[in-house]
C-alpha cells in the first residue's frame, strides 16, 4: 500500500400505538466549505481520564508488505522517492516538512504527526472506542490529511495540542493545517471543546474558505 456506504431497510419501531420513523443515518461522505465545517463541528467538554498513548496501538502493517504505517507515510510523502531495501529500510529520499517548510534527506529526522494527536483524539471521544477502531485511527492511510511527515522537534513542540494553544511556526502553513485538522475530526466524528472551536473559527475567518470533502470512518 503506497498511499460504503451500504444502504439498510429500517422497520417502523411502534411504541403506543404510533409508528416512529428510524433516524436518518449519517451520510458517508461530508462536503462544506471550510467555516460551515467548523461550525459544524460538535461542541463538547474534553476528558482526559483514562489515557495512555498504549490505547491506540501505532505503527502496523497493515498490507504484510513489511512496510509499517510510519514507512508507508515516508515513501507516499517523498517529494524524490527513496530505495526501499530488506525490512523497509529508506534511503536517499528527500522530504518537505510543511509546518516549517524545510526539506530533509534523512528519515530519521522526521515525525509522523497524528494531525489530531492521539491524545486529543481520546478527549474528543476516542475514549468511548474499542481498541481496534482506536489502532485504525492510529494508522489512517484512507486519508492523506491524517498523518503527515513533519521535522522531529516541530512535532514534539506541538505534543498533543489543539488549535486552540499550537499552530504550525510558518505562518504560510496555518490555513492547510486547520482544513486537515477539520477534516480529521469530521472523518472521525470528534468533538471539539469551547475555546478550540473559538480558536478554528477565528483561524478560518482568515483562511480561504475552501471546500472540505471527507469520507467518514
Amino acid at each position: 500500500m503506497h498511499r460504503c456506504y451500504q444502504g439498510a431497510a429500517a422497520a417502523l419501531t411502534v411504541v403506543a400505538g404510533i409508528a416512529l420513523a428510524p433516524a436518518p443515518a449519517e451520510a458517508a461522505t461530508y462536503t462544506a466549505p471550510l467555516r460551515t465545517a467548523v461550525s459544524a463541528l460538535p461542541t463538547a467538554t474534553e476528558v482526559r481520564a483514562g489515557y495512555r498513548r498504549t490505547l491506540f496501538p501505532i505503527w502496523k502493517d497493515a498490507d504484510h508488505d513489511g512496510c509499517n504505517t510510519r514507512n508507508e507515510v515516508l515513501i507516499a510523502e517523498a517529494k524524490t522517492k527513496p530505495t526501499v531495501s530488506a525490512g523497509c529500510h529508506l534511503t536517499g529520499g528527500r522530504w518537505y516538512s510543511y509546518y516549517d517548510r524545510t526539506y530533509w534527506t534523512l528519515a530519521t529526522d522526521l515525525d509522523i504527526d497524528h494531525v489530531v494527536p492521539l491524545a486529543e483524539a481520546w478527549d474528543s471521544g476516542a475514549r468511548r472506542w474499542t481498541t481496534a477502531k482506536r489502532q485504525a485511527y492510529a494508522n489512517d492511510l484512507g486519508d492523506k490529511r491524517s498523518l503527515v511527515a513533519v521535522t522531529d522537534n516541530v512535532n514534539q513542540a506541538k505534543g498533543d495540542q489543539d488549535p486552540g494553544t499550537w499552530m504550525p511556526p510558518a505562518a504560510s502553513a496555518r490555513c492547510r493545517y486547520l482544513g486537515e485538522f477539520v477534516a480529521v475530526k469530521l472523518r472521525w466524528r470528534l468533538t471539539v471543546n469551547p475555546a478550540e472551536k473559538r480558536a478554528m473559527t477565528r483561524y478560518a475567518a482568515a483562511c480561504p474558505n475552501a471546500t472540505i470533502t471527507v469520507t467518514r470512518a
